[in-house]
């Protein structure tokens, strides 16, 4: 049988020579740093393994508790070859039927020390696992710590020795230490994590229905910024109005968490009432917009275009459009040729709702593309607008004769490939 010794009681040694404490404060700040240094916790951890080898074990296994199982995430020994002969990419089975000593931790039952490994039990999965990595690794002292936060088990870590000297009382702390702080970075990425998704699935959520609109052959897309994990507030609308014209909307809410994606929902439905209620011009409506945006709702700040495109049965179609502080939108004709619509030009909402707005005009030529984006397109962070918007161009220009679902994959595949920020599209092609 298996051995499982509890932590020593304390012990009446003296203070720890000043080099000792010295360079295990480092390593504590390493180690804390290492944690602290992105929102991969997987990662981390495996940093977390390689610092304290060899300064605190010969080795070190970190296993993380997945569904029902045991996944070992990473073992690090002074010899790499070793290591990967004992890590694999399977889920162990679960601690629940387990009287292996790393069960015991994943139950809750703090730290243990290891010294007798016993022999593999087949009845016993975890435990021949475990017997099989101590073997592997020559283990001659184990302690097993967990990691632990809010009640709840998420992990341990093993830190593994090759000889007898048994791990003290100080170096005892010092791991439980680190298996605190390996459990909050490991806890607050999955936190994190799910507010992101949940973020994300609310903003998806609200995005628009575009059914109704099967007259006009449109292209949209939202993209989440890729490097900075964040949602926020970037939108699009479509919609059809009473006389047969349909709007067409983009924007972005300040603000890259929950609450942005739940204002840029409110904004949306709003725009949606005030444009289907009179048939105000654009201008009119984006007006009415500002004032119930500042009178009804904690928005503060946002940018965005109201577009209404008429689409008569004879005659060229025709675009009228407002912009509150927005990018400009692109017109690409098939010819090559691109106009940024800068007209109609007027401050963001949310700064004065008596400020005055202006409709501006435009016929859309047979076979034009008109794109509305949000800034996630063109920005890069210590660079010009002006180039991003110059790129944007070029990259429209040459697509401008593909089918609309091209023009708009290709187009974010070429304006993208350094993300920084939500990207919302939103493009009309004319017949």
């Amino acid at each position: 049988m298996m051995r499982q010794e509890p932590p020593p009681p304390a012990a009446t040694s003296g203070e720890l020579p000043p080099e000792v404490a010295a360079a295990r404060l480092r390593l504590l700040a390493d180690v804390s740093r290492a944690l602290a240094s992105g929102l991969d916790a997987e990662e981390s951890l495996r940093r977390l393994a390689r610092l304290v080898v060899p300064q605190l074990a010969d080795a070190c296994v970190v296993d993380v508790i997945e569904g029902e199982g045991v996944r070992r995430l990473t073992v690090t020994d002074r010899d790499a070859e070793r290591a990967l002969r004992v890590l694999s990419g399977g889920v162990l089975p679960g601690p629940d039927d387990s009287a292996c000593a790393l069960a015991k931790v994943l139950r809750g039952g703090g730290p243990v020390l290891v010294t007798d490994f016993g022999a593999a039990d087949p009845g016993d999965p975890l435990r021949s696992a475990q017997w099989a990595l101590y073997r592997t690794l020559g283990a001659r002292s184990v302690l097993i710590v967990p990691m632990r936060v809010r009640r709840q088990e998420l992990g341990a870590l093993t830190f593994v020795r090759r000889t007898q000297l048994p791990f003290d009382e100080q170096e005892q702390a010092l791991a439980a230490d680190l298996g605190h702080r390996a459990a909050l970075a490991l806890d607050n990425a999955r936190l994190y994590a799910m507010q992101e998704h949940t973020a994300e699935q609310l903003q998806l959520s609200l995005l628009p229905d575009l059914t109704g609109l099967a007259h006009l052959r449109l292209a949209t897309s939202y993209l989440a910024a890729r490097e900075r994990a964040e949602v926020g507030g970037d939108w699009y609308d479509a919609f059809p109005l009473p006389d047969g014209s349909a709007v067409l909307a983009i924007g972005d809410v300040v603000g890259h968490d929950l609450a942005a994606a739940v204002r840029m929902g409110q904004l949306r439905n709003m725009l949606r009432a005030l444009a289907y209620d009179r048939g105000d011009d654009p201008a009119g409506v984006m007006c009415r917009l500002d004032r119930v945006m500042q009178g009804l709702t904690g928005i503060e700040l946002v940018t965005a275009v109201i577009a209404r495109v008429e689409t008569p049965d004879a005659g060229p179609w025709r675009l009228t459009w407002t912009n509150a502080g927005h990018l400009p939108p692109l017109l690409a004709q098939p010819d090559g040729r691109t106009t940024l619509l800068e007209e109609g030009h007027a401050p963001i909402l949310g700064v004065d709702p008596e400020l005055p707005r202006e409709t501006a005009s435009t016929v859309l030529p047979p076979g034009s593309t008109l794109l509305l984006y949000t800034d996630g397109l063109v920005e890069r962070p210590g660079e010009d607008i002006g180039r991003g918007l110059t790129r944007l161009r070029q990259h429209a220009a040459a697509l401008a004769h593909e089918p609309l679902p091209v023009f708009r994959d290709e187009l974010l595949e070429r304006m993208s490939d350094v993300q920084h920020d939500d990207v919302a599209v939103l493009a009309l092609r004319v017949p």
